[in-house]
């Protein structure tokens, strides 16, 4: 037995990764063939003593044996949740970040120099200024509480990172009704507290409304409490809804607040020459939260933040202990690094995947996909009221479209209805729509985000809402 982890025969070895990267790549070849979803009903993870230590063998087997069992969203009938569906090249960046094993909390290295240009390019796409400073995360809900840290402190003082929030002014925030609930876990977690934070109504389309908001801040500040941020959604879970941007950025200067933007998946509006006017006033955010592994196809997990001003940024995290002083020259030079803008020390190599996608496809061909994905949508939306039996519940020219089957109006219960159909829908394999309501309303909620969806996959979705619903 060999001292180290390493196999016994490399050569051995070596053929078995080549057979299991085949069975990968065959994987990913026939994306569109079989069920959406398989049921992990044949995934039994078994950790018992006698199972260990088995050898590498029996480790590739088990590996192998999970392939039909992802969430679904490499399927182009994926419609359920906001993922993208990632690329090869993705595959590839995460083999050679596994062979690097990189720790990307800091030293000088080449994968922390990857991770800056990306963060560099990211900054350019929104139009932040040079010295905006940023972080690759492992998604918006992250890339939400580091924004909110930061405003926080900003709002209370260098301060509060000695003393907590005790016996602080109360500060309030506000987002829309529609807004994401990382926002809501962000407030609990740096002990602002949920009910800091307010659910401003929403106008009929689903945005944030701007008068509502007046109002809630005058409100606050007459009460005696401190506004610190007005927190916009460029495209709500719901809806696809994005809040008046400019509107928010005018009331958010004048009242002297933080404004940040969440972008989960809309973000990657910006890549589209006949949609990125939809973002308009995004370049004025304080702070942007947004995902690499939504709508930019980037292979899970790869969300970033961006924060207009690097010394705010730096202030909310940086620490100086001994281990981790900076250096002139050798592995501890380089300063600052990115534990000085973030919570992790440990930190895996996610901007390797995020550069490969930028070099392999580059931004004009994703603004492609996106300009595709609402294309899909709106066929949706045009075949679902043109169909007597399904009601178009939402759609906002996005990639979201929101409906349910009605029949012929006999249904007692509606609502059950639906969500027993979605359920058949994704049990069956043919499609994995998810629900959510409207207006009150269930809806059968389809969210396109994939690079492989096609139009004929839209009519194949109406089609099985139709039988199945019949």
């Amino acid at each position: 037995m060999s001292d180290s982890l390493d196999p016994e025969d490399w050569a051995q070895s070596r053929e078995r990764a080549r057979a299991m990267l085949d069975a990968v790549i065959d994987r990913m070849e026939r994306y569109d063939e079989g069920a959406v979803w398989n049921a992990p009903e044949g995934v039994q993870p078994d950790l018992t003593p006698d199972k260990l230590g088995q050898g590498e063998a029996a480790a590739d087997a088990a590996l192998r044996g999970l392939l039909p069992y992802g969430v679904g969203n490499t399927h182009p009938r994926f419609f359920g949740w906001v993922h993208g569906a990632g690329t090869p090249s993705g595959l590839m960046a995460d083999i050679i970040a596994a062979a690097l094993n990189a720790n990307c909390g800091g030293r000088n290295t080449g994968a922390i120099k990857v991770e800056r240009a990306v963060i560099d390019w990211a900054r350019q796409l929104f139009g932040l200024p040079d010295d905006a400073s940023g972080l690759i995360t492992t998604g918006t809900s992250a890339a939400t509480i580091i924004a909110l840290k930061v405003a926080r402190d900003e709002a209370l003082g260098a301060d509060v990172r000695e003393t907590g929030v005790r016996d602080q002014k109360s500060l309030v925030g506000y987002t829309s009704a529609g807004g994401h609930s990382c926002l809501d876990r962000a407030f609990d977690l740096l002990g602002l507290g949920k009910s800091a934070l307010r659910k401003i109504e929403m106008d009929e389309r689903g945005r944030l409304d701007l008068a509502a908001l007046d109002s809630a801040i005058e409100r606050d500040r007459a009460d005696g409490l401190t506004p610190f941020i007005v927190c916009a959604t460029a495209g709500t879970v719901n809806r696809g809804a994005i809040d008046n941007l400019s509107g928010c950025a005018d009331i958010a200067a004048r009242e002297a607040l933080w404004f940040h933007v969440d972008a989960a998946f809309a973000a990657a509006l910006q890549l589209s020459d006949a949609h990125r006017h939809r973002l308009s006033g995004i370049e004025r955010a304080s702070s942007i939260g947004f995902d690499f592994h939504k709508w930019m196809q980037v292979n899970y997990d790869a969300g970033c933040v961006l924060i207009r001003d690097e010394a705010a940024h730096r202030a909310a995290f940086s620490d100086d202990p001994d281990y981790l002083t900076g250096l002139e020259r050798g592995l501890g030079s380089a300063k600052p690094w990115p534990v000085d803008y973030g919570p992790e020390l440990s930190r895996g190599f996610r901007a390797l995947k995020v550069w490969a996608q930028l070099i392999e496809h580059g931004p004009d061909r994703l603004g492609q996909i996106v300009d595709a994905n609402i294309a899909q949508a709106a066929y949706l939306a045009d075949r679902v009221t043109r169909e007597p039996g399904l009601e178009l519940l939402s759609y906002e020219e996005l990639n979201i479209c929101c409906f349910r089957y009605v029949g012929d109006g006999s249904a007692d219960d509606l609502d059950g209805f639906n969500q027993e159909l979605v359920i058949r829908l994704q049990e069956s394999g043919i499609a994995a729509p998810s629900t959510t309501r409207i207006d009150g309303k269930l809806a059968i909620r389809v969210n396109i985000t994939n690079h492989r969806t096609q139009l004929s996959d839209m009519d194949v979705l109406v089609e099985g809402v139709l039988e199945m619903g019949g």
